[in-house]
């Protein structure tokens, strides 16, 4: 989401447990497409949820891919923008978005191999400059009332010149297609498999409510479950071969991509940090202070990643893998290990399948 980071991007196939090096014994490690590099944008929801997407191709058998992030993300700029004019400029208007955008995006606009496109700037996107100019436009436009019939081919012009035009028509191993029958056909693409799950104490559990987030554009609703829930929700998943899209908090000294994890370690006033690793001492967790550090705007939703794998600490500890996109960052080669208690503490929203549900949690969401 406001995380924008440019790293050297690292190119690879479909990960396997051996092509880390951990000390942590992995428990179940989902498929999971190469590491990208998101580059200079604020485009992280989509790169966390198109991996999740090409992840559940993989678990499917529907084939391995690599998905255009940025057909999405200029398809999502003209959601945005209709937003924002119909809204009169009182909206967020902004790179940033939640793991459903992506979702969303493909029911409406289908999907495209990067091969077909992947953007002006090329493999890593550089967005620099771009939110402003786009939003500078927008506030242009409603100065003039009536609205002036073209505008919105005037935003797409912008679109054209700093992310690309893409192409009506393309083709895939011998076969043409549009955007929206490629994601039909090809990828068997269904928004209705995808639920969006979070959790907190300010609204009834087991119900849907719009999450206050500031890059929840969409007004989109999430599931609310009880913190344990959510957390058992999530390993069950993984172990019963499903990923997860987490949108976390991660500006704060707790995560620490280059050294290789993410620890809820106590607050300290030394300068000096805890050496993470798995052994370190970590605080408990709870549905209250997990509320308090979001309702105080300690926690907020800055940055999305990929979750793909479930692993134990020699002292029974859990740790989930996580694949980031800021390219091949870190000692474990651009996936970071997050403790069970940072996860709790610090997830905003989560995007998984529903068919990871189990039977009983679908009954209590009245799916």
């Amino acid at each position: 989401m406001k995380k924008i980071l440019f790293l050297a991007f690292g190119l690879g196939t479909i990960l396997s447990a051996q092509a880390q090096e951990s000390t942590l014994k992995p428990i179940k490690i989902n498929a999971a497409t190469a590491v990208k590099n998101q580059g200079k944008t604020g485009t992280c929801w989509n790169y966390s949820a198109t991996s999740l997407v090409e992840s559940e191709e993989l678990r499917k058998g529907l084939g391995e891919f690599n998905l255009s992030e940025m057909y999405i993300a200029r398809n999502i700029y003209i959601e945005k923008a209709k937003n924002y004019i119909l809204r009169q400029g009182k909206a967020q208007f902004s790179e940033g978005g939640l793991g459903h955008d992506l979702i969303r995006g493909i029911s409406l606009y289908g999907a495209m191999p990067q091969n077909a496109f992947q953007g002006v700037t090329g493999e890593i996107p550089d967005h620099r400059g771009l939110k402003d100019t786009l939003k500078s436009y927008l506030d242009e436009v409603l100065k003039h009332r009536p609205l002036a019939a073209n505008w919105l081919q005037g935003f797409e012009q912008i679109l054209n010149q700093k992310i690309g035009n893409p192409p009506a028509n393309f083709e895939y191993k011998g076969k043409n297609y549009t955007a929206k029958t490629f994601a039909k056909e090809v990828l068997k693409f269904d928004a209705n498999d995808y639920v969006n799950i979070t959790s907190f104490t300010h609204h009834p559990y087991y119900a849907q409510f719009i999450l206050e987030a500031p890059d929840n554009f969409a007004n989109g609703s999430f599931y609310n479950l009880p913190l344990a829930e959510m957390v058992n929700l999530t390993k069950t998943a993984v172990k019963d071969g499903y990923t997860v899209m987490w949108d976390a908090d991660v500006s704060n000294k707790n995560f620490q991509q280059k050294k290789g994890y993410a620890i809820l370690f106590a607050d300290t006033a030394d300068a000096k940090l805890p050496v993470l690793n798995p052994a370190v001492k970590e605080q408990a967790y709870s549905p209250e202070l997990r509320q308090e550090l979001y309702e105080n705007l300690t926690t907020q939703d800055d940055h999305l990643m990929h979750l793909i794998g479930l692993e134990q600490a020699a002292d029974g500890k859990y740790f989930f893998k996580v694949k980031n996109s800021w390219g091949e960052a870190g000692p474990f080669k651009g996936y970071i290990e997050v403790s069970e208690p940072y996860f709790a503490i610090n997830t905003v929203s989560l995007v998984l399948p529903k068919a990871a549900l189990t039977k009983e949690l679908k009954k209590k969401l009245g799916l």
